[in-house]
């Protein structure tokens, strides 16, 4: 799946391989064999290059006259020349409707192959009226272009330099890629070669027909690009844990050794250099801003204006694209507004993995066609099959969720959590804040014991709030802290017997489950994080009730322990397939990572419930930001 990259032909670009003369004799072509192809391959309407699509039709101009120019180089094909010139007269009104799919730099190149037709004495059954609508968009572009002498500029006049004429060469040349090439793109070096007969891109291009044949594509290699996008397709859609080694293997290759898998690792400088910016500004391309865009998003330094701009500038762009429904892409590919609504909606950093997948598989696009010099698509990147199986996984996983949901309903039965009126009836929340992240089979242990762990920490935040006394609350810590107790007769109310009964039998379970996995006893570690969630929950229970105002550091400091976070994720870390030493567990490293979690957790608990709070006369983040800032946030 991986190691064979599909690739569709391009007309445009073996018609400009097929025009590099010959060095022995300038009246006969260096590779005849495209020649023959293009002798062989005109399809039954007089054109080249894509079969008809209505959407495609400035591609399909574009490649005939590229075609038409080739043949006429070499004095060939004369009845295939008259009928391709018969599909230009047909349907040269597309080539200025905006309707249209337009290839890279059609505006530019086409007018220009235009002129070269005319220098062969070619006639062109083209009226006044059209030609000169052409060559003023040309020269607007071209003057808008040069106005702004901008490097992303540069970029795209040296991307399709073969539709420029004369130039400096040599300029372009900076552009020329180790392989030889020039921005992958056959034409652009056989242009190249044409003028300047550079051995590293005649390399190129021998190597490119001796993988392809008598044809080229508009593109090559591609084989990152691919992969990359297998890669991308197999985590969105949230199946990647069954090819892990597949994945491994293809960013050892692409990512380690040229760094371009952005989706891995935060971007910096290099993701906004000129190509980059070419590719939005010039090309249009909703895919790759989509791309950049969420990568923007993972901001972890302060000091990362670079991408806080660049999010800035491509969240613009592509609202501007999400708002305008005609645009040229998103007519072709009907999907890409939903994957772009879904970002703008939902930051790439805060996504739920479930819902993003389901998210992914119903905007998922299998028809891979882009748009560059030529339309290109490639069958390894909107693979049917990785959707059927997005499909068939999401529904296996949906049995069990509902298995295991029904599972949690019966626990909280059996635990008689159901008895306690003041408790909240959260299992459903509990069991999807953890299926929507955990939602693998193989996790079920972890999206388990977190599931009940929540169930758990919701009991204990309303008996400390409401359902307890501050008798009861004592009695209960004192319970854990004993563990072994005879709860009939030492409890000091039905409450605290159900809720202790409830954790030492959860916490006795999940630290079961947890030595099959680790190999050693954990329970210890859990009943110590339950422990610091009730003091602190006592110690926020004694300025409840003493009125007292703490400083925003000793309410942070507790705070971020009631929020509770930790009973629920720290257990859960034992069942995710690493194993975890005692030193791992008591690191500097994980208690600060496990801080700005909950830390994140509780402000943003306290913004979102400071209304609630303030009504019942708590404290919180933002009204002690206020009283100790004397009435100011």
């Amino acid at each position: 799946m991986f190691n064979e990259v599909d690739l569709t032909v391009s007309s445009y670009d073996t018609a400009w391989v097929a025009m590099v003369p010959s060095p022995n004799s300038s009246k006969d072509p260096f590779f005849p064999e495209c020649v023959n192809w293009l002798l062989a391959n005109q399809l039954h309407d007089g054109s080249w290059g894509p079969k008809f699509n209505p959407l495609l039709i400035k591609d399909a101009l574009l490649s005939t006259l590229a075609c038409i120019l080739a043949l006429k180089r070499w004095s060939v094909g004369e009845e295939q020349i008259n009928k391709g010139l018969h599909f230009i007269e047909s349907n040269l009104a597309s080539a200025t409707d905006e309707e249209q799919q337009s290839p890279v730099g059609f505006n530019i190149i086409f007018p220009a192959m235009i002129e070269s037709a005319m220098n062969f004495d070619m006639y062109l059954p083209l009226g006044a009226p059209t030609l000169d609508a052409l060559f003023h968009r040309r020269d607007f572009e071209l003057k808008r272009g040069y106005g702004s002498n901008s490097e992303g500029w540069r970029t795209f006049l040296a991307y399709i330099s073969e539709g420029l004429g004369s130039q400096d060469w040599e300029l372009v040349m900076k552009y020329q890629k180790k392989n030889g090439s020039l921005f992958n793109s056959p034409s652009t070096t056989a242009a190249a070669f044409t003028q300047l007969k550079n051995a590293d891109c005649l390399k190129y291009l021998r190597a490119l027909l001796e993988k392809c044949g008598n044809a080229v594509p508009t593109v090559y290699p591609l084989n990152n690009y691919a992969c990359l996008s297998m890669v991308a397709s197999l985590e969105s859609l949230g199946i990647d844990r069954n090819f892990r080694e597949e994945i491994r293997s293809v960013l050892d290759e692409t990512y380690w050794g040229r760094k371009i898998y952005f989706q891995m690792l935060p971007p910096v400088q290099w993701l906004f250099d000129s190509y980059v910016f070419m590719d939005m500004i010039f090309l249009q391309d909703i895919g790759a801003a989509l791309e950049l865009f969420k990568a923007s998003e993972i901001i972890i330094h302060p000091d990362e204006s670079v991408l806080e701009k660049q999010n800035n500038w491509m969240s613009h762009f592509l609202k501007q694209e999400l708002s305008n429904t005609l645009t040229q892409a998103r007519r072709l590919n009907k999907h890409i507004g939903l994957e772009v609504d879904d970002a703008l909606k939902f930051p790439f950093y805060a996504s739920l993995g479930r819902l993003s997948s389901r998210r992914a598989t119903k905007s998922y696009n299998t028809e891979s066609t882009r748009i560059l010099k030529s339309s290109d698509s490639c069958l390894n990147i909107g693979n049917e099959d990785f959707l059927k199986l997005a499909v068939e996984d999401f529904n296996i996983c949906q049995s069990i969720h509902h298995k295991e949901l029904n599972h949690i309903a019966r626990w909280v039965v059996e635990n008689r959590l159901d008895k306690l009126k003041f408790y909240r009836q959260k299992q459903a929340y509990c069991y999807f804040s953890a299926a929507a992240n955990l939602f693998a089979p193989e996790l079920s242990d972890a999206h388990m014991s977190w599931a009940k762990s929540g169930v758990l920490t919701t009991v204990v935040d309303d008996f400390t709030d409401v359902g307890g006394s501050e008798e009861e609350l004592v009695n209960l810590i004192r319970f854990i802290e004993k563990w072994d107790v005879n709860v009939s007769v030492d409890c000091c109310s039905e409450h605290v017997e159900i809720i202790f009964s409830a954790l030492k039998n959860t916490i006795n379970e999940i630290g079961v489950k947890a030595f099959a996995q680790q190999g050693r006893s954990v329970t210890s570690d859990i009943i110590e994080t339950w422990l610091d969630l009730l003091k602190s929950g006592l110690k926020e229970a004694e300025w409840l009730r003493n009125k007292s105002v703490p400083t925003m550091e000793e309410y942070m400091t507790n705070g971020y322990i009631t929020i509770g976070i930790g009973p629920i994720v720290l257990p859960a870390l034992y069942f995710v397939g690493h194993e975890l030493s005692e030193e791992v567990v008591g690191s500097s490293e994980l208690h600060e990572l496990y801080g700005l979690m909950s830390t994140c957790g509780r402000l943003l608990n306290d913004i979102q419930g400071f209304k609630r709070d303030s009504t019942e006369g708590k404290l919180n983040a933002l009204s002690l930001t206020m009283i100790h800032g004397n009435g100011r946030y």
